[in-house]
């Protein structure tokens, strides 16, 4: 099993026609995801790599090819209404990629996403990747721009603020035989669509994923309500790192959301918090992996 999506999932891309769209929707292709539409509004009855076909709108792709989860490579000014797309035609899930989204566009998103059954995905976030049993776990589902080849399929579960530091942990991962279940990148965005909380929980519950490694950086809570849920509730061995140790006081690093308000939000908060619920916390990026290693 694993979270969210698997090899079966049957994936769409809006944008697919735009250069990042349709570069990372071939690099999906070739991974073995299913990717069986395409959406870009004017461009319908195109197809994309003479196996995708294009349509105009989200509802078609879905009514006449069955997909349940989307892949967002909209630029910012349309993204918000191409997410909100997805929420409309009932999909499972939606991972904005897009990066630059308007906060109050994604206001607007969050607010009307409100008693829908859409799990959002970001934005401003590497994607998700659920590897597969084949040869470098080709054959599985692969949706964003996290780098396929980095994959091993096992049984640890990965999630992540930061894009390259999810890159680098599965690496470190694969590196010493420790293959991944899912591995899930939430974004860095002030605005966001799925928690570390959320998909701690999720992974708690997959019998398939067997240890968590957490990845998080300055600004916002969301690492410390993960590690309060961590410390009473989760049954797994979870390893973590906090991005941004060294930065200074108002110093926004890199993600929109990675900047420190006040007291809380403080990477020597969140260590703190870790640490206090148990987990196993890397001193360096380079030793993420070696440091779940210890305690599996």
């Amino acid at each position: 099993m694993s979270i969210l999506v698997e090899p079966s999932t049957r994936v769409l891309v809006q944008g697919i026609t735009g250069k990042y769209g349709s570069q990372h929707a071939r690099l999906s292709l070739s991974y073995g995801t299913k990717i069986v539409a395409g959406v870009t509004p004017g461009k319908g009855g195109q197809v994309f790599e003479n196996q995708v076909p294009i349509f105009d709108t989200v509802a078609e792709a879905v009514k006449q090819t069955g997909a349940t989860v989307s892949a967002v490579f909209v630029p910012p000014p349309l993204a918000a209404d191409a997410i909100l797309e997805g929420v409309n035609a009932d999909l499972d899930l939606v991972v904005c990629i897009t990066e630059g989204i308007p906060i109050f566009d994604m206001m607007k998103v969050k607010r009307a996403m409100q008693g829908k059954r859409t799990r959002l995905i970001g934005p401003n976030c590497p994607g998700i990747t659920t590897p597969g049993e084949g040869k470098d776990s080709h054959g599985g589902c692969r949706i964003g721009i996290i780098p396929g080849h980095l994959h091993k399929r096992g049984h640890i579960g990965v999630v992540s603020r930061s894009g390259t530091l999810t890159y680098e942990t599965v690496w470190q991962l694969t590196q010493l035989g420790l293959g991944q279940s899912t591995c899930v990148g939430i974004g860095g965005d002030p605005i966001f669509g799925t928690s570390h909380l959320e998909i701690i929980k999720l992974m708690n519950d997959d019998p398939d994923t067997h240890a968590i490694i957490l990845i998080g950086e300055i600004g916002g809570t969301s690492e410390e309500e993960a590690a309060e849920w961590i410390k009473h509730n989760c049954k797994k061995p979870v390893a973590g790192f906090i991005a941004g140790a060294s930065a200074p006081p108002g110093r926004r690093m890199g993600h929109a959301g990675a900047i420190i308000s006040g007291k809380r939000g403080t990477a020597a908060a969140k260590i703190e918090a870790l640490k206090a619920a148990g987990v196993a916390t890397a001193a360096t990026p380079s030793v993420i992996a070696e440091t779940l290693a210890k305690i599996i």
